[in-house]
């Protein structure tokens, strides 16, 4: 058994049917023979009668051959009781003529014998009469009719007798026939039965190994990697696969190991280098914070000074506390983050500031949704971002400039707008600061030194976001708005 369950598949496959298609066509076989033998034996029930028949007919042949030549005297006459003579007398040849105590074979013995000298007397009157001896033939003509009358009971008797008796033989028969027909119907169903469980039982040996492997395939693929290992049980086609699946499965485990580590020590490395970033970053931050130009504080200082001279000290001292606030702002310390809510403040003592040095051209507007103003950004960011939009937007405007700023919640972000409405900016300088590549005139020296790209460089750098600042402008002389989003946090609202 198992040298043949270590045959390859297709052997295996093929033996299972060829073993029970042979054992089918076998009992199958042997069923047609029984049916065949009964059934010729059916066929010769009645052979008996059909044989007598067949003497009666040409029996009677004779005897009207006969009738017929003694009448007309023709040649054709005379052929047609030669042929039905040799008819007859072949028939009787076959019939039994041993002595027995049966009552059909004594009277089948009769027939004959009395066949035989029927035949002679109705030679001897065919004889008689074409001899022209009127006497003799008329004798033997009497003398053939009653041995004809007798033959013909005889037949008819021995006919009827042989049918009842074959009748109840045929009857035994068909009730055989009828027994046979479902003794073979069970043979067949319990071959058919029998192969169908071996066959099954065949299968299921074969197939087992491939069912295992098929659920330890499915555990592997669910990523269990600790399934046990298949058992190889034959060597077959299903058990070179199994093998290949351990090793596979042996091989997948300790690359796995090894990727563990490998990411282990990656995990250490990136913490490691994370930590260096991170200082680097507020390095950045810092170095970028420490680039604030003092061209500024020196114009605001000299517009104080001449105003000291102009007018009485109340708004002399207003201004210069405005002004002192806002430079408390820049230098108050190393923080580098503060809220919106300070960045705004600082917005608006700017915008103060520049009124008084502008006599109050500029229009200032604040939409503000005071839930976000605790909300964390860096320091230094919204004041540029005013200053690059008065000195580049409105400046030459007059009393007709105007600086927006709106702070709202857009999804997930925390959205500052300043917008003014300026000389606007074309899409190609646009992206030129988005991108670091706009390059300020030398003649340029009125802002606070900070600029557009190093507010971007720290938004940036702060949100982890290439896109946290975005800049529109629908053309000239119709303004332009930066727009600047923060992530949300509901801690901070």
């Amino acid at each position: 058994m198992n040298r043949f369950l270590d045959r390859p598949l297709q052997y295996k496959i093929v033996s299972i049917c060829v073993f029970s298609n042979v054992i089918i066509f076998v009992v199958n076989i042997f069923l047609l023979l029984g049916i065949n033998s009964m059934s010729t034996e059916m066929e010769m029930v009645y052979q008996d009668n059909r044989h007598l028949n067949r003497l009666s007919n040409a029996l009677n042949d004779v005897q009207d051959s006969m009738t017929e030549y003694l009448r007309s005297k023709t040649s054709d006459s005379l052929k047609t009781y030669f042929s039905s003579a040799d008819v007859f007398s072949n028939l009787t040849k076959e019939l039994d003529d041993r002595v027995t105590d049966l009552s059909f074979g004594r009277m089948e013995r009769n027939i004959k014998n009395m066949s035989q000298n029927y035949l002679n007397e109705v030679s001897m009157t065919i004889d008689a009469k074409r001899g022209r001896n009127v006497e003799k033939y008329r004798a033997y003509y009497e003398s053939a009719t009653d041995l004809y009358n007798y033959i013909s009971e005889y037949i008819t008797s021995l006919n009827i007798e042989l049918f009842v008796s074959n009748s109840e033989h045929y009857s035994e028969l068909t009730k055989m026939f009828r027994t046979y027909e479902f003794v073979s119907f069970i043979v067949i169903t319990i071959v058919m039965g029998g192969n169908i469980i071996i066959i099954t039982n065949l299968v299921s040996t074969i197939i087992q190994p491939l069912k295992k492997l098929a659920d330890s395939a499915n555990e592997v693929a669910e990523g269990n990697f600790d399934a046990e290992l298949l058992k190889i049980t034959y060597n077959d086609e299903i058990g070179i696969v199994s093998n290949a699946f351990n090793k596979m499965v042996i091989s997948i485990k300790q690359y796995i190991e090894r990727l563990r580590m490998s990411i282990e020590k990656e995990r250490h490395m990136q913490e490691r280098e994370l930590m260096m970033e991170s200082h680097l970053k507020d390095a950045r931050l810092k170095y970028l914070q420490a680039q604030i130009n003092p061209h500024f504080l020196f114009n605001t200082l000299n517009a104080g000074a001449q105003l000291a001279m102009m007018e009485g000290a109340d708004r002399t001292y207003e201004y210069v506390q405005t002004v002192a606030d806002f430079f408390r702002y820049n230098v108050k310390g190393k923080k580098t983050e503060v809220t919106i809510g300070e960045e705004v403040t600082l917005v608006d003592n700017y915008i103060r500031i520049l009124n008084v040095r502008f006599s109050g051209d500029i229009g200032y507007e604040k939409q503000v949704d005071k839930r976000l103003l605790g909300a964390s950004m860096p320091n230094m960011v919204l004041q540029p971002i005013v200053e690059n939009a008065v000195n580049h937007g409105i400046r030459e405007m007059g009393d007709k400039g105007k600086i927006t700023l709106k702070v709202y919640r857009e999804d997930d972000n925390i959205c500052i707008s300043i917008g003014d409405n300026g000389k606007g900016i074309s899409r190609e300088n646009i992206d030129k600061i988005l991108s670091g590549n706009w390059e300020r005139k030398k003649d340029q020296n009125d802002n606070n030194g900070i600029g557009m790209d190093n507010v971007i460089s720290r938004l940036r750098l702060f949100t982890e976001n290439d896109k946290a600042v975005e800049i529109k402008s629908e053309g000239e002389n119709k303004g332009c708005e930066v727009i600047i989003r923060l992530p949300f946090n509901e801690k901070e609202e």
